[in-house]
Parts: structure tokens; C-alpha cells; sequence
């Protein structure tokens, strides 16, 4: 039985759906299920049971035989938010009650960290955890999850094996319920749909010119693959980066999109939003060597052909995985 946390989510969504397409179904599912926008997500899924996130851990001390890992994916996710309080409670504290029931019941654990813990990069983008102490992210959102991997390293109780994955930009089905923290490609195709354009946000730096911001997009189907991978191998346990090791422009990402529709691409440009100009990454790209060292044996999704199977195969028609 796995356990899959923030499974009304995006990715956990996602990762639900790839195990039903594998035929497992012994699942269980740990969410705020009071979010009726998130629910079709879990439409047509096939699990054991679902769990209320304030329930988990009374669950977990009673069933945790019948736990062979967990996927904890659940956080809170917004990088506009402000209120430390919140990533206090549901990214640091909630994950710390997670880990160390793995750690005290001998349960594998895979958990999402974030690429938003690199800051502006000025170290880099290499998964090495004696640059962790060292990291500035730009948020509260990126220093929880930082907070989260330092405390994680500092424990001398572990679960059997773990893997901290520092997701960098997913994009795919199951974000729409995610408003403002959708991918550009998700809006993209809105504003397209609407007006027949899309407006991406100007550079504010002399060294970028608009539409040049680049990141490193990485397709949720990746991702799920990476997550399963890791938990049935289990390799060396520790943070592993988790995108396509290419950064590409956002000038890309928005023409692709167009394409993807069968359209001529007609892109402007506008301010970026005050709130979030001054913690704005301009340039993101994954070190991938620890995961191949590792030994994962698949590539990733250019981003032509990962644009292509989410447009044509979900947004068009709005389906989800």
C-alpha cells in the first residue's frame, strides 16, 4: 500500500493516476478534500480510502504495517504568499510529523522540495546538500522547503530510504484549479482561447530581453515516472533534482503553445506584477547528474513534445490524467 499526500493536488493527482495505469489501486489518499475545485482531479481514480490531512497521523500510527512507502507531496504551494505561518505549519511542521513517523515505523519516503530553494541561483542549480545551509530562497514559500531539507539532513533517525526531490517548473494536466500558480502554458492556452494572444510578463533586467526569462520546465508524466522509480530502487538516499537538466525561454514555452493549437503565435508584453518582481526567477536549470548517476534510465519530455501531449490531449478538451 502506498500513501499519496496533497492527492487532490496536481501532482499527487498525477501520480494516482499513473499507478491506476500500472493496475495498482491499494492506495491511500491524504488531502484537504474540502476544496470542491480540486475533486475532479480524483474523478475516476481507483483507491482504498481517502484520509483527511488533519487525520493522517492518528491513520498512520494505526495502519502503519500496511504502509510500504509514502509519497508526501502535499504543501502549500502559493510563492506570493507572505505569511510564514502557514509554511510553518503545513510545509515545515506537518513534513517533520511525516518524517518521523517514516523514520520510527521504517517506512521509504519520497517528498517534494522545490527548485525555489536555489534562490537566484548564485550557487547554482547542483542538488549537493553541503550547499543547503548556504541557500537563500527568495520567499517564504522557498525557505520553508529549505528549512524543511536542512532539518531532514540533520537527523540522525531516518526513514529506510528517502529522496527529497526539488521539483523545478511542472506543467501538465490536473493544475486547473491552481489559478494564479498555474504554468505559463495552462495560461497561455486561456488567453489564447479568450483573445487570440498572450501576453508574457517584460524583463526587468538589462541582461534579459523580454520573453528571454528562461526555466527549467520539466512535464508532470516525468515526474511520476521519477517518483516511482526512486521509491521501488531506492538508490543513495538524500535531495535529487527533478527536472530536464535544459532551460528554455518563455518566448519558447508561449510560441510552442500556439503551435500546439494550430496557430500563428501573437505574443506582447507586460509589466511583472510588483508583488512579485523583486523575487522573480529569471534563469532556472537542474544539475541532473545525481539522478543519472543514480541510475534512472529514461530521458524527459522535450519541451515540443511535452507542450504537445498537454495541449492536444488535455487542455483542448480540459481533460484530466
Amino acid at each position: 500500500m502506498y500513501v499519496i499526500t496533497g492527492a487532490a493536488g496536481f501532482i499527487g493527482s498525477c501520480l494516482a493516476a499513473w499507478f491506476n495505469e500500472q493496475g495498482a489501486t491499494d492506495l491511500v489518499l491524504v488531502d484537504d478534500f474540502s476544496r470542491a475545485d480540486k475533486m475532479p482531479n480524483l474523478a475516476g481514480k481507483k483507491y482504498s480510502r481517502l484520509v483527511e490531512r488533519t487525520a493522517f497521523m492518528e491513520w498512520l500510527d494505526q495502519n502503519h504495517p500496511q504502509v510500504d512507502g509514502i509519497f508526501h507531496l502535499g504543501a502549500r504551494t502559493d510563492t506570493t504568499e507572505k505569511d510564514t505561518a502557514i509554511f510553518d505549519e503545513l510545509n515545515l511542521h506537518y513534513s517533520q510529523a511525516v518524517w518521523e513517523r517514516c523514520a520510527q515505523y521504517h517506512i521509504p519516503l519520497v517528498y517534494a522540495s522545490s527548485a525555489a530553494t536555489y534562490g537566484l541561483g548564485e550557487l547554482g542549480y547542483k542538488d549537493d546538500h553541503d550547499l543547503v545551509a548556504r541557500l537563500r530562497p527568495l520567499n517564504p514559500y522557498g525557505r520553508s522547503k529549505n528549512d524543511f531539507d536542512a532539518w531532514a539532513l540533520a537527523q540522525e533517525k531516518q526513514p529506510p530510504f528517502w529522496a527529497g526531490l526539488k521539483f523545478f517548473n511542472v506543467y501538465g494536466p490536473n493544475e486547473y484549479h491552481k489559478g494564479r500558480m498555474a504554468s505559463v502554458i495552462f495560461h497561455t492556452a486561456r488567453q489564447i482561447k479568450a483573445t487570440g494572444r498572450m501576453k508574457l510578463f517584460r524583463s526587468h533586467r538589462p541582461d534579459f530581453a523580454d520573453g528571454q526569462q528562461s526555466r527549467d520546465f520539466i512535464y508532470v508524466k516525468d515526474v511520476i515516472k521519477v517518483c516511482d522509480w526512486l521509491m521501488t530502487h531506492q538508490p543513495d538516499s538524500g535531495l535529487y533534482n527533478l527536472g530536464t537538466g535544459k532551460a528554455r525561454s518563455f518566448f519558447d514555452l508561449a510560441s510552442l503553445t500556439f503551435r500546439a493549437l494550430g496557430l500563428e503565435p501573437d505574443i506582447s508584453f507586460i509589466d511583472t506584477p510588483e508583488d512579485i518582481r523583486d523575487t522573480y526567477q529569471y534563469f532556472t536549470e537542474a544539475d541532473m547528474n545525481k539522478l543519472c548517476d543514480a541510475g534512472y534510465p529514461d530521458g524527459f519530455y522535450s519541451l515540443e513534445a511535452g507542450i504537445q501531449d498537454y495541449v492536444t490531449g488535455y487542455l483542448k478538451s480540459e481533460r484530466f490524467f
